[in-house]
């Protein structure tokens, strides 16, 4: 049974987000040459062990400070319900700490090659532990950034430009400042499940001191916050393509329109905060599939 319990805080559905920007990235990649398949492997693992962190540290976090109360909408929380007891997740957190390390590092060496003085290899280690420093201060600590409303901004950096650009340049080892407009659509898609995790959080949030970006903003600005950080997504994906066009295949992406609007029409049509609740899942695919297509687009 606790096997179950631990699948569970997991919380396996925000998953598809975290392989979002390491396919985008690796696809980009092999549109410029061969990509490294270890490499890209090695990178969706650090980015699975990284978001599975993030996911760990929220869950107690969260439940130390009570903003995880029989109040909270959503997913019930592992600490909280007490099928989990702190003490158990601070370890689990210290484990994954590890295994995210260990994953990067060998993600580094995968790339890099075993010279631990290459400056390449400091900066992205360097990248590396600050990564796993944000999956954790986002709702533990003293200040953490997360009570702050500045979650939004570090999902922003991290699941876009730090995930498409990084796993690109591990790849192909060349910085191109035309990648920054794909990773940073990802990033705003990554934003925007964000966003609607903190709508339906909305009131409890505000209760109880943690100050997300929707709670600054209020309930009304976040919708078209909302609708602003998906069109703004399609419209850079746009621009990189009309910047490196080859061919209409390459406007592959635009088939995830509809699920896009229809994400955000019931942004702006629901009612309910519980109703908001499976949208965070649609975006999250959606930007996982949006990311696929992308990439086809440009290798087909």
């Amino acid at each position: 049974m606790k096997i179950k319990v631990w699948i569970h805080a997991l919380r396996l559905r925000t998953l598809p987000l975290a392989l979002s920007s390491v396919v985008l990235g690796a696809f980009i990649a092999n549109a410029d040459q061969p990509f490294k398949i270890a490499t890209t492997l090695l990178a969706g693992l650090t980015a699975l062990f990284l978001q599975i962190l993030s996911n760990l540290a929220n869950d107690y976090g969260d439940s130390i400070k009570g903003t995880d109360n029989i109040n909270r909408i959503g997913p019930v929380r592992a600490v909280q319900s007490g099928v989990i007891s702190p003490a158990e997740m601070k370890t689990a957190i210290v484990v994954v700490t590890g295994l995210t390390f260990l994953s990067g590092f060998i993600l580094l060496l995968s790339s890099f090659g075993t010279s631990l003085m290459n400056l390449n290899f400091l900066l992205f280690l360097l990248i590396g532990v600050a990564a796993i420093v944000a999956a954790i201060k986002y709702t533990i600590g003293r200040n953490p950034y997360g009570y702050s409303g500045l979650g939004d901004v570090m999902v922003f950096c991290f699941f876009g430009l730090t995930g498409v650009v990084g796993t690109y340049y591990l790849n192909t080892h060349q910085f191109r400042p035309d990648v920054l407009l794909p990773a940073s659509a990802l990033g705003l898609l990554s934003a925007g499940v964000l966003n609607l995790n903190n709508m339906r959080d909305f009131e409890n949030d505000r209760k109880n001191g943690k100050n997300t970006l929707v709670v600054k903003l209020g309930q009304n600005a976040a919708k078209y916050y909302h609708l602003a950080l998906v069109s703004l997504a399609v419209c850079l994906a746009l621009i990189y393509i009309l910047i490196n066009f080859k061919g209409a295949i390459q406007f592959l992406f635009l088939l995830m329109l509809p699920p896009f609007i229809i994400n955000v029409r019931a942004v702006f049509v629901k009612t309910l905060p519980a109703e908001l609740d499976p949208l965070l899942r649609q975006l999250a695919i959606s930007s996982l599939v949006f990311s696929i297509l992308f990439g086809l687009g440009l290798i087909l």
